[in-house]
C-alpha cells in the first residue's frame, strides 16, 4: 500500500523555493488520486472529493495564487506548475497515481503527462483547457474575463443558480476567493489565451490510459472540443456527463467520481 507521508491536510506542502501549497487530503484507499483544480471555489469540489475518497486516497492542492496558496514571483506559467507537481510526485515516492485535472487543472495535468508519466498510471481530464484545436481566428473558449458574471454563470453551470449570482449580495468570502482565483488565472492563462500553442504537438507523448470527461451543457468549452482533444491523445476515451456544465464535478460529483474510479481499473 502506498502512503502519503509527504502531505498533511492541516499544514499543506512546503517546498524550499518559497512555495506553500494549501492541500486537502482525504480517504485511505490503496489507489492514490492527485486532483488539480480549476478556478472554482474550494467548496464547489468538496462533494466530488468526498465521493472520490471512497475509492482513493485523495490529494487536492490549491495551485500557487489560488485559494490560500501564496504565489511566489517566479511562479507565473503553467510550465512552472507542471514542474512543481512532477517534483512533488518525485519527492513523495508515490507510483501508479491517478492524475485528475479539472478545467484549468486539466491543462496543468496534460503539461505534466507530456513531460513524464513515470509516476502516473491514469489520466482523467474534466472539461480541460490548454490546447488550440481550431484556426487562429476561431474562439474555442469563452472570454472568462470580459463576460458579465450573471452571463458567465449560465456558461459555467447547467443550473446557473449554482453560481454566486449578484456579487453585491453574495458572501464576501466567496467573492474574494473567486476574485483571487480569477486573478491567478489571468497570470497563468492570459496570453496566449488559455492554451499552449505547442501542447497539441506533444500529446502523443501521453503514454497512460486517458479518459476525457465533459459536461454535456458546457458553455465555456463545447463538448465537440472535448471529443477533439480525446482524438489527439493516444487511446483516450470520451465520456459525456448529462445535465452538467463546465464544472461537472460540482454539479454531478458522484457521476464524475465513478468515471474516475472506472478509468483507474
Amino acid at each position: 500500500m502506498q502512503t502519503l507521508d509527504l502531505v498533511d491536510a492541516r499544514s499543506g506542502v512546503e517546498f524550499g523555493n518559497g512555495v506553500h501549497l494549501d492541500t486537502r487530503v482525504d480517504g485511505d484507499g490503496e489507489r492514490v488520486a492527485l486532483v488539480l483544480p480549476g478556478a472554482e471555489r474550494a467548496e464547489e469540489d468538496a462533494a466530488f472529493l468526498a465521493a472520490l475518497a471512497e475509492e482513493f486516497s485523495v490529494v487536492a492542492p490549491s495551485h500557487p495564487g489560488f485559494g490560500r496558496s501564496p504565489r511566489p514571483d517566479w511562479c507565473r506559467s503553467v510550465d512552472d506548475l507542471a514542474y512543481l507537481y512532477l517534483e512533488w510526485l518525485d519527492r513523495s515516492g508515490l507510483t501508479d497515481v491517478t492524475l485528475v485535472g479539472l478545467q484549468f487543472g486539466g491543462w496543468v495535468a496534460m503539461e505534466m503527462a507530456v513531460r513524464s508519466c513515470a509516476r502516473i498510471s491514469h489520466l482523467v481530464l474534466v472539461d480541460s483547457l490548454g490546447v488550440k484545436l481550431g484556426g487562429p481566428l476561431e474562439r474555442e473558449v469563452v472570454d472568462l474575463f470580459a463576460t458579465p458574471h450573471a452571463e458567465l454563470d449560465r456558461h459555467l453551470y447547467a443550473d446557473a443558480a449554482r453560481g454566486l449570482g449578484d456579487l453585491g449580495r453574495a458572501d464576501v468570502g466567496a467573492v474574494l476567493e473567486m476574485a483571487r482565483n480569477e486573478e491567478a488565472l489571468v497570470t497563468y492563462g492570459w496570453e496566449p489565451y488559455m492554451h499552449n500553442p505547442r501542447l497539441l504537438d506533444w500529446t502523443w507523448r501521453i503514454s497512460v490510459p486517458t479518459t476525457v470527461v465533459w459536461g454535456d451543457r458546457d458553455g465555456i468549452v463545447r463538448p465537440e472540443y472535448g471529443r477533439g482533444l480525446a482524438g489527439r491523445i493516444p487511446g483516450a476515451r470520451f465520456e459525456l456527463v448529462e445535465h452538467a456544465g463546465h464544472r461537472p464535478q460540482a454539479e454531478c460529483p458522484e457521476d464524475v467520481a465513478r468515471l474516475v474510479a472506472k478509468s483507474a481499473v
